[in-house]
């Protein structure tokens, strides 16, 4: 859809803000904004790969002094992240249009698991969004002057705003001015990484020897028991390095074909540069001898270590470099929470688990109203908080773990059930078993360490969250069954020996009881024995087309009972009136179809295939009928702009939509259904358009 010639004031200032609109019917709209494996590497590897910023300090810090044992750390930590990324480079394979944890959970084990791991997933991303924002800085604190520390919460809610803003202009705009600062980090870590061990390659063996004799005088100080408590503990506190491993998988359908190779490659990159980097800054740590200075962060310390007998200026101007790239990469990983959370919200909403409002997408193809409730909901996060890190870091890391177990069951679930058709089906079933047994064991000990220190709170919400969403599936599911009835004209309509249009009531009578409304014949399963609605005969007009008669314009949603019911209430109130029918439909591009140019011409056959069969309809009874469809992510913009024309067409034309009117109006039913009709009304009646609504009132009775 192309936009309007003459923009006012506002939409101006919001193509300025936002960026022009995208056209979703051009072919090269998909490679335009999506991303090849380096650029995803840089906005969804950078989740992961700037936790090193807090992760390993966290992990260093719990084991209270026994900083031998961080070996220990490095190890398992580097491990976690090279099985869980095997794990989700096998769930790309399986999944190759997307398969975040929701859509796995969902199609591998049950809607409801699918539903709770979607809640969880959208917690983490909110949480990564927030605790990146903080850590950020944090990180850039560190070097200014202590007076300035009074100013960080206002720069983590401008920076909130600032990359709120910059994802509503879509994510391959987000994501271009991060490439430099992230090479930046990637260089200057790698050589801080790569500067500490080498310098210290010598003191290795003693190293190790210190190390095996300090881990035996801390089992005799702790016990056995509770040395593994310090170490689990330690651990758990350092889980937030392996958040970003789902975000490739989740945003598929923004990588370049070939997505899964592509993801594939993505996964690859982003697991061995966290890897690498998590185990390379543990040891540094030790290799240093760092401790807590307040103030700083722990890679501030051993950055201003690492360079303190250099030259000149050269140390502090390496350490302001690391530092501002560490913050700048912490943005960048905000940026994954943007990008993934609005996704599965969408995901869920096209599922109705959520409003469906939160599946559309704006004239930019990205999900506005996911990304401001991401960006709302980070905000009070960083408000109730405080940013504190540390406090951040406890509430953190639970949830993802949830996704990380239902997605890794669904997988060993996927190849047992299909391990007659694959021959290497219990290679893959090890890694995705191994990852669940992991993923498992870490959930269990992060929640049962955290729980006490604040976790809790991480739970409540996430199950307040569960409970909401399937309040909110009940009532769409009550909806769907009770407009059932609605869809028996649809049988009747398909009758071709039909040569009569029924005169229908337009008070809908739907029983609200489950059971009763089981007992209703449905039009799908006996298309036989609709209910008998009163009809009318209407008579056979002039076949001559004549433009300039009286002509009724219905806009619809697809050839259903709402559609059908609005013609028949034109038919009941009008007579005979209108000799032209023409039917008009905006497709809406969504996130279920903006997953590739096919699925957006599979949108466009459907809804013209609904177009015809209204035409169809009208011409058996001698009326002159017509389709009219476009496609849009607005279906308001794309109604009027269609209206325009055929109005042009049609100097007679009066436009007409139905609206289900439920007996009382609640806040539920305000948030679930959107009301398009009245925000539809208001653009036509701008534009000097007749618009007629026809209230389908429903009856909601008691059997």
């Amino acid at each position: 859809m192309q936009s309007q010639k003459n923009p006012n004031l506002l939409q101006r200032c919001k193509t300025l803000i936002l960026g022009q609109a995208i056209d979703p019917t051009n072919k090269q709209a998909f490679h335009g904004i999506a991303l090849a494996a380096f650029f995803a590497w840089v906005g969804l590897g950078s989740d992961g790969l700037s936790s090193s910023a807090y992760g390993p300090e966290e992990a260093f810090l719990a084991l209270n002094g026994h900083d031998h044992l961080a070996i220990l750390i490095a190890i398992a930590s580097a491990l976690t992240v090279l099985i869980i990324s095997a794990s989700y480079a096998q769930l790309i394979e399986v999944f190759p249009t997307g398969g975040g944890g929701y859509l796995v959970a969902s199609k591998l084990i049950s809607p409801t698991a699918g539903m709770i791991s979607g809640c969880a997933l959208l917690i983490d991303y909110v949480l990564t969004i927030t605790i990146s924002i903080a850590s950020a800085a944090d990180a850039l604190f560190s070097f200014l002057p202590p007076e300035w520390a009074a100013h960080k919460m206002q720069f983590s809610l401008g920076a909130l705003v600032l990359l709120t803003v910059l994802n509503m202009r879509g994510a391959k705009e987000t994501v271009m001015p991060l490439v430099p600062v992230f090479l930046v980090f990637v260089i200057s870590h790698a050589f801080a990484i790569g500067y500490a061990l080498f310098t210290h390659l010598l003191d290795f063996p003693a190293v190790a020897a210190e190390t095996a004799v300090q881990a035996a005088h801390t089992r005799s100080e702790l016990g056995l028991l509770g040395m593994a408590y310090l170490l689990l503990r330690a651990f758990s506190m350092g889980a937030g390095t392996y958040t970003g491993i789902e975000a490739v998988s989740n945003g598929l359908n923004i990588l370049r074909e070939p997505k899964v190779k592509t993801g594939k490659r993505t996964m690859l990159y982003m697991a061995v540069s966290l890897a690498v980097t998590v185990f390379g800054l543990t040891l540094a740590y030790l290799l240093f001898h760092v401790q807590h200075v307040p103030g700083k962060t722990l890679n501030a310390v051993l950055f201003e270590a690492i360079s303190a007998s250099w030259p000149g200026s050269s140390g502090r101007i390496f350490v302001y470099v690391c530092l501002v790239s560490e913050a700048l990469i912490l943005f960048a990983a905000a940026q994954a929470g943007f990008m993934g959370g609005p996704r599965v919200l969408a995901n869920m909403a096209l599922d109705h688990w959520f409003p469906t409002r939160f599946s559309l997408l704006s004239d930019r193809l990205v999900s506005q109203n996911g990304i401001f409730i991401m960006g709302a909901a980070a905000v009070a996060t960083l408000l109730l908080t405080g940013g504190s890190v540390k406090y951040l870091v406890v509430l953190y890391s639970i949830t993802v773990f949830v996704t990380f177990v239902l997605s890794q069951w669904g997988m060993v679930r996927y190849w047992r059930n299909t391990r007659k058709e694959l021959a290497h089906w219990r290679r893959k079933l090890a890694v995705n078993a191994t990852g669940l047994v992991l993923c498992s064991f870490i959930l269990v000990a992060v929640t049962l360490l955290k729980f006490r220190q604040g976790g809790w709170i991480t739970l409540v919400i996430t199950g307040a969250l569960i409970l909401l969403a399937s309040a909110i599936k009940r009532h769409y599911n009550f909806v769907e069954k009770v407009l059932k009835r609605m869809d028996n004209l649809v049988a009747i309509a398909r009758a071709k020996e039909t040569t009569t249009l029924p005169l229908v009531n337009p008070v809908i009578e739907i029983i609200s009881d489950e059971k009763e409304l089981a007992k209703v014949p449905s039009a799908v399963n006996h298309p036989a024995a609709p209910p008998a609605p009163k009809a009318v005969t209407v008579a056979v007009p002039n076949t001559d087309f004549n433009p300039k008669a009286k002509t009724a314009v219905l806009l619809v949603n697809g050839f259903n009972g709402l559609g059908l019911h609005s013609l028949l209430a034109i038919i009941r109130m009008f007579g005979g009136i209108f000799k032209n029918f023409v039917f008009l439909e905006v497709g809406v591009i969504d996130a279920g179809s903006f997953k590739g140019a096919e699925e957006v011409d599979n949108l466009s056959a459907h809804v013209q295939e609904g177009l015809g069969e209204y035409v169809t309809f009208v011409e058996r009874n001698g009326l002159h009928g017509e389709g009219v469809m476009g496609l849009s992510p607005d279906v308001v913009e794309g109604s009027g702009e269609l209206a325009a024309k055929i109005a042009a067409r049609y100097p007679q034309a009066v436009f007409f939509m139905g609206q289900l009117v439920f007996p009382e109006e609640t806040l539920f039913s305000r948030l679930l259904h959107n009301n398009t009709v009245f925000a539809v009304q208001r653009k036509l009646y701008h534009q000097g358009i007749p618009f007629i609504i026809l209230p389908i009132r429903i009856n909601l009775k008691k059997g």
